[in-house]
Parts: structure tokens; sequence; C-alpha cells
């Protein structure tokens, strides 16, 4: 049962498209035709950073998560010393991600040489950082990074970076990619001989349709898993559990839970929560003294932007983070939790296979 708010509330939903254009465009007219009070964004960067930044520029309170806090907080400008006044943002970082891809290939045994691949766009961008991502802790951790460069979104030929990978004897690929850009990769390394022992790709394996496309080709891929129903964390809101909610889901839809669902729920979970508590809902600053007082346990985990050691700047909360694998099973694709060094309180589903 959701208790009742204090205010009547209107949802406005408006659709970026994933174009940082369309989301700008957007936000825009929710801010100066619709009078929101409360902006709300989840996505990539591209849909997250416009968001945000018309939200700054007009004085709106803003709520955004799904997206690593990184490109969110630098891909905008941000200075740790000051941080922004009215956007606010719950994910992890890529310090979590490197933490447990390293853990997954730590327990693999496969040589430390791994093949980078990186768009050029703000999660490829924020991930093949020298400093930011993933080059300096690898090289601390002992593994070389074989990174042939910025590729361009919706590229139809990895024929270069596959002969970079062979060449350098790589054994471990990782990157952020889209599903179409993955699934190009991974069809040409078939055909050019390229096997690795390893695959560990954020963004393009989160969706159980993506492995679905890829077939048997798909059965041991690995990736980070923000949420699942294994995570031990109920809705404010609701009172679900994180299994009871995709339960839910797949019960309604008729499709598999997805890993963006329980960000979906946790952006109204702290919404209704500020909403819920503020002195003056038509004054952008009390709702902002509202957001910014936010102490919440979601179907995420705790939220807080209060100063404590969850709150890498002013402006980020982050939500914890494992590390898993698909396995192909007679009912589809099951991602099991393999790696947990960032959350031991999420619970490992098996042990960690090699490909091929």
């Amino acid at each position: 049962m959701i208790a009742k708010l204090p205010v009547p509330i209107e949802i406005i939903q408006k659709d970026s498209q994933s174009n940082p254009n369309r989301a700008a465009e957007v936000a825009t007219e929710l801010i100066e035709k619709d009078g929101v009070k409360l902006l709300l964004a989840k996505g990539t960067p591209d849909t997250t950073n416009p968001v945000a930044d018309q939200a700054e520029l007009n004085g709106v309170p803003c709520i955004t998560d799904d997206a690593p806090w990184q490109p969110y907080f630098f891909g905008r400008g941000g200075d740790p010393a000051t941080g922004f006044k009215w956007t606010y943002h719950a994910f992890w970082g890529l310090e979590d991600v490197i933490a447990n891809f390293l853990s997954i290939w730590d327990a693999s045994g496969a040589a430390k040489s791994v093949g980078g691949l990186f768009p050029n766009d703000a999660d490829g961008n924020a991930w093949g950082d020298p400093k930011l991502g993933f080059p300096e802790p690898l090289s601390k951790a002992g593994y070389k990074l074989v990174d042939p460069g910025r590729y361009q979104p919706l590229n139809n030929d990895f024929s270069s970076q596959i002969a970079a990978f062979k060449e350098a004897g790589v054994e471990i690929v990782t990157g952020v990619m889209i599903p179409p850009d993955f699934a190009t990769f991974w069809s040409q390394a078939a055909q050019q001989g390229f096997n690795p022992k390893v695959v560990t790709v954020g963004k393009a394996l989160l969706f159980p349709s993506s492995l679905e496309a890829l077939g048997d080709r798909g059965d041991g891929l690995t990736t980070e898993i923000w949420w699942s129903p294994n995570h031990p964390f109920k809705s404010s809101l609701t009172g679900q559990s994180a299994k009871d909610l995709c339960d839910a889901y797949t019960a309604g839809t008729g499709k598999p839970w997805t890993q963006p669902l329980g960000f979906a729920h946790a952006l109204f979970e702290i919404a209704f929560d500020v909403i819920k508590r503020v002195k003056d809902v038509n004054d952008p600053e009390a709702v902002l003294a509202s957001l910014v007082e936010t102490e919440l346990d979601t179907i995420i985990g705790p939220i807080s932007w209060k100063g404590g050691p969850n709150n890498p700047v002013k402006n980020v909360c982050k939500t914890p983070l494992v590390g898993g694998q698909w396995t192909k099973t007679d009912k589809g694709f099951d991602l099991v939790i393999t790696n947990n060094p960032q959350a031991a309180s999420i619970p490992v589903g098996g042990k960690l296979r090699l490909l091929g």
C-alpha cells in the first residue's frame, strides 16, 4: 500500500529518444511550458546530462540515475570543490565497475592482457580516460590495456581492433558498447579467429534480449550487475523486495526483468520521499532542501547526499555494484552473480566459467 502524498501530483512523461538534443528540448518544455517542480531522468549520459544541465540552468531540482557518476559529473564540467546546486544523481562509478571487472579477471586465470573497446561518446571517453577511466587502475593491478582508440558508434568493421588484440595476445576483452556494436564485434571476432577467454563488457550485455540475439555465443559473457532479484533491498513505496518487483514486472508484461527496472522504480521512491517531506512544493528552494536532506532505503540500496562514504562528490550517491555471467539455460539466459568485492551483502550465485 502506497501512502498518500500531502498534495496532488501530476506525472508528465517525455521521451528523450536517447538523443542529447532531444533530451535538452523536452527538459526545457517540462520546465518552461509544464512548470514542473521536480525533474527526473534516467539512462545514459546522453539523457541524464542534458536534462540535468537544463535543470541547473533554470533552478529546478533534478534527480537522475542509471549513468556512471564520472561521465555525469565531470561530463557536465563539474568541480568537486563546489559541485552543482540543483542536480543530484544516484549510481555507481567507474572505480566500482573496474573493481568488479578486475575481480572477474583475477578469478579467471586468463593472461593479464586486456583489449579495450571504447566508443567516441560520453561513456566511451570516460571509460577510456587515462586518469579517470580504466588505463591507470588496470596498470596498477598488473594488467596491460590494449586500446586501439575511439571508434564511432554503429561501427560496421572492427577488423583493426581485432588485429591489434590478436597481435598483442589479448585474452580478455572489455569496453562499454551499445548492443549492435558488440554484436558486430563478436561476430567478426569469430570470423577472424579471435577467441578471448573472458569478455566483460558494459552496456551491451544488460538485457536478456541482447543475449538471445547472440545465441550460443552469448553463453559465458560477463558484465557488471547494477541490480537483480537477488539484491537484498526493498521498495520504500510498496514494501516489495527486489525479487517481488521482478516477479510482478514479469507477470504484468510477460517480459523478463532487466537491471534498469530497479533504478526506474527508485527514482519515484526518492521523488515521493522528497515531496512527502517538503514544506512548500511550489518553492524550488524548499524542494531542493528536502532533496538534499534525503536519507532513504530504496530498492537499489540506501540513498543520501549528506556527505557520507557513498558521496564521492556533493551531488552523487553511489549504489552497490557486483559482477556476473550470463548462462544459457533451457528457458533462456540467466544472469548469475559471480563476484561481489564491492558489495558483500549481495550474495554470489555461482562460479565464473571461461569462454569456449
